[in-house]
Parts: C-alpha cells; sequence; structure tokens
C-alpha cells in the first residue's frame, strides 16, 4: 500500500497536466495488487534510451511494484546480434528487449519474442485504441502476430541555424533543391569556421539510411510498392541519391565519415546551419548546458522535391519493447510492458527534460503538457504521427536490404560510381 501511494503520488502531476484529452491515462498503471518485490527485470535497449530506463523508469517501477529495474545498453549496430545471441545461447540475461522497429522481423524469426497476440487481446486496461495508428502495427507486427507494444515514435524534422540563414538572406528550406542552395551558400561564405549542412552519411542503416529516405519521400518515392517489390530505380529514388551526391561538397566534411552524434553536436556548437535528425534535438538546442544555439534556432517540416506536394514522415528509427522467449520473469515483464507504455507513463517520459523518448498515443501527443514541453517542434511532430507515414520495410530481409542500399550510396557520395548504378545494384541485390 505504502508503494502505491508513493506511485500515485509521482504520477499525479503528470495526469492532471493530460487534462480531459487523456481519459485513459489512468487506466493502465501497475495496480496495488502487483508485488515484485525481489524481482530483477533486466532490459537491452539502445544507448540513447539507458539513462531513462535507470535513471528515471527503474525508480518509479520500483514505488510501484517493490521490484527492480536495471538496463543494459549497447550500440545499435549490435542490438539486433546482441538480442538473438541471448536467447539462443541459452544466457537468457535479459527480460526485455527495446528494439528497434525495422529489426522486428529479424528478430521474431530468430524466436527472441514472446508472441504477444493472445496476451494483448486479454488485457483490455492495455487501451490498444489509443495507441498511434501510425506506429502501432509497424513497430509490433510480423506475420500477422504481435511481438511487442510501441514506444517511441521517431521521425526527423530539419533544424536550422536562424542567425546563419539570416546572415545569407535565405529562409527555411521548403525544397530539397532550397536546401542544397543554402549550403552551398552558407559554405562557400563560412570559410570552414561553419558549413551549410550536416549530412549523415555513414553506410549504416540508421546514418544514411535516414538521409536518403527524407530525400526519397521528399520527391514522392517509396522503398518498396504495395507488394513489398524493391523500388529504388524510380525518378523520385534516383533524385533522392543525386541530391546527396551533390550536396556532399557543401556538407561538414566528410559525410560518409559524419555519424549521428557527430552531425547534431555540429549543429548545437553553431558549426552547421542544417541538420535533420530527430525531434528531440528541440529540447537539447533549447538547453543552455547543452547548446550554442539557444533563442538562434528554428525547425521545419522535411521538404519537398520534383513537382511532388504530397507531405509523407518516413518513420526513421522507433521503437518496440517485447519480452524475451528466454524471460525465467515473463509475468514481470509483461506488468512492466502494460506500464511502461502506458498513458501515464509515457506523459512523463516524454516531458521530462532533454527526453530522448516522443508520443507511442494519440492522447499523449495532443496532451497540453506534451505541447507546453515541446514548444517549437508540437505542430510538426503531431502532423507526422497523426498522418500516414513511410514505413521501412521491418520483414527478415529488411535490415540487410538497407545495408546493401546504404553501401552503395557511399560508393556513390565518394564519387566512385554513378546515382543510377548505386540504385541499380541496389535493387538487384533486394530481388535476389
Amino acid at each position: 500500500m505504502l508503494r502505491q501511494a508513493a506511485s500515485l503520488a509521482l504520477l499525479g502531476s503528470a495526469l492532471t497536466a493530460v487534462g480531459s484529452t487523456t481519459a485513459a491515462a489512468a487506466t493502465t498503471k501497475a495496480g496495488p495488487s502487483l508485488d515484485f518485490e525481489g524481482v530483477t527485470l533486466k532490459v537491452l535497449c539502445n544507448s540513447p534510451h539507458v539513462s531513462m530506463y535507470n535513471n528515471f523508469l527503474a525508480p518509479a517501477w520500483q514505488q510501484s511494484t517493490g521490484g527492480t529495474l536495471r538496463a543494459t545498453a549497447v550500440d545499435y549496430t549490435r542490438l539486433a546480434d546482441t538480442i538473438i545471441q541471448d536467447v539462443r545461447s541459452g544466457t537468457g540475461e535479459f527480460d526485455c528487449f527495446d528494439y528497434y522497429y525495422y529489426l522486428l522481423g529479424t528478430i521474431a524469426d530468430a524466436g527472441a519474442l514472446v508472441d504477444l497476440t493472445s496476451w494483448i487481446a486479454g488485457q483490455p486496461d492495455l487501451n490498444t485504441g489509443d495507441f498511434l495508428p501510425s506506429v502501432y502495427d509497424p513497430y509490433t507486427v510480423h506475420r500477422n502476430r504481435r511481438y511487442g507494444l510501441p514506444y517511441d515514435g521517431d521521425q526527423h524534422l530539419i533544424f536550422y541555424n536562424q542567425e546563419l540563414l539570416v546572415r545569407y538572406g535565405l529562409k527555411p528550406p521548403r525544397t530539397w533543391d532550397a536546401y542544397d542552395a543554402a549550403a552551398k551558400k552558407i559554405t562557400e561564405g563560412g570559410g570552414g569556421a561553419y558549413y551549410g549542412a550536416a549530412v549523415t552519411g555513414q553506410p549504416d542503416p540508421m546514418v544514411l539510411g535516414p538521409a536518403f529516405i527524407n530525400r526519397l519521400v521528399g520527391y514522392g518515392g517509396d522503398l518498396v510498392d504495395r507488394s513489398g517489390r524493391p523500388t529504388l530505380t524510380t525518378h523520385a529514388a534516383l533524385a533522392a541519391a543525386q541530391h546527396l551526391i551533390d550536396i556532399a561538397p557543401y556538407a561538414l566534411p566528410t559525410p560518409t565519415e559524419t555519424g549521428l552524434g557527430a552531425a547534431t553536436d555540429a549543429f548545437m556548437a553553431g558549426r552547421a546551419a542544417l541538420v535533420e535528425t530527430w525531434t528531440g534535438v528541440a529540447q537539447r538546442a533549447a538547453d543552455p548546458a547543452l547548446s550554442k544555439v539557444v533563442g538562434k534556432w528554428g525547425v521545419t517540416a522535411l521538404p519537398l522535391g520534383g513537382g511532388n506536394t504530397r507531405r509523407r514522415t518516413p518513420l526513421n528509427g522507433g521503437y518496440g519493447v517485447g519480452v524475451s522467449a528466454a524471460s525465467k520473469n515473463r509475468d514481470a515483464a509483461l506488468e512492466f510492458l502494460k506500464w511502461l507504455t502506458s498513458a501515464d507513463e509515457m506523459l512523463r517520459e516524454t516531458t521530462q527534460k532533454n527526453s530522448a523518448i516522443d508520443p507511442n498515443r494519440t492522447s499523449v501527443l495532443h496532451s497540453t503538457a506534451y505541447a507546453a514541453n515541446t514548444p517549437s517542434a508540437v505542430d510538426l511532430i503531431r502532423a507526422g504521427l497523426d498522418g500516414t507515414p513511410m514505413v521501412w520495410p521491418n520483414g527478415p530481409a529488411g535490415p540487410g536490404n538497407l545495408q546493401r542500399l546504404v553501401d552503395q550510396l557511399a560508393l556513390a557520395i565518394e564519387g566512385k560510381q554513378s546515382a543510377a548504378t548505386a540504385l541499380r545494384n541496389a535493387q538487384a541485390a533486394w530481388t535476389a
């Protein structure tokens, strides 16, 4: 009873902030009958989430249930392999996996995740109708079975240095041609002190992948058609790849060596005028302890191109959370998933200072508390997650195919082959 009282006190302010727009907020918290004292749940997650788990969620879980929560971080490049190895080796160190959604087919087919389909159907207090339709199925469904719950609804926006744009008489770019022209003008005027853009070009699906996909969607293209066949040789794909080649000389050196952290750091230090990155940068850029561009930046939607007028948000990144098939604490793990992804908990997580977590539920996305915490970007975030985003292929072949694509694009950016050759090679590899 004392633990439950402490938990309710901790959650009270968040529930009040949700207000009438989140009537479901109080329906999925850990109830007073949940007593996991003496049970230690271990979560494997990607590095950006480990602080949230260990420093924020763990104390709240302990207050609510008496249980212990410990998270271990692994670099995103090793996430799928570590998950599969933990289960197949029989080690079973982890109870829950926090996974990139495009890895879902790979880890589910490997038998690493518990099939949650029947369990979810028997949990009315999950309020699954509140999960954002744009992420619920893409993050959790494989072969018509559900293996997780949606956790972190990621997307990209364009962040710009207002001071540098004004200095060169430029406006936030609405098209990819305008983006490239602005990058060229600022870089040529910067003399190496600053650059027009920071382009994440490392040949990894989570680095160069979004850079290409942002342009592909802007031109009205897609990675695959409705039947799942690759569409990498369309005019939209060719235009997207060519833009990556054309902007390379005017981007932060060197695009194919620029990773996620380097690009964001350059923008926060005032050394890059434009960067396409995750929405969480809005909170970091406004923090004087982290940013040198406080009060000097803005944010806008991903540009369009080639006469395309249909705006679609690509689901770049994004996470689901599932239960390990090797978990020795399955009951506690299931309750943790329910608690973690509930409206009240997600509101608290998405409104923490410098949070890396984005909404998974309609009630959280449209709450006044979330809007107050992310004022400069909230309308853009809502437009993206309320829409019909472009979903990355998340079947078992997805990660390998995406790697083949970015390997070919990197060669083109480095001038070793043309955009057309890169895309033909990638199309052939995907088809094979």
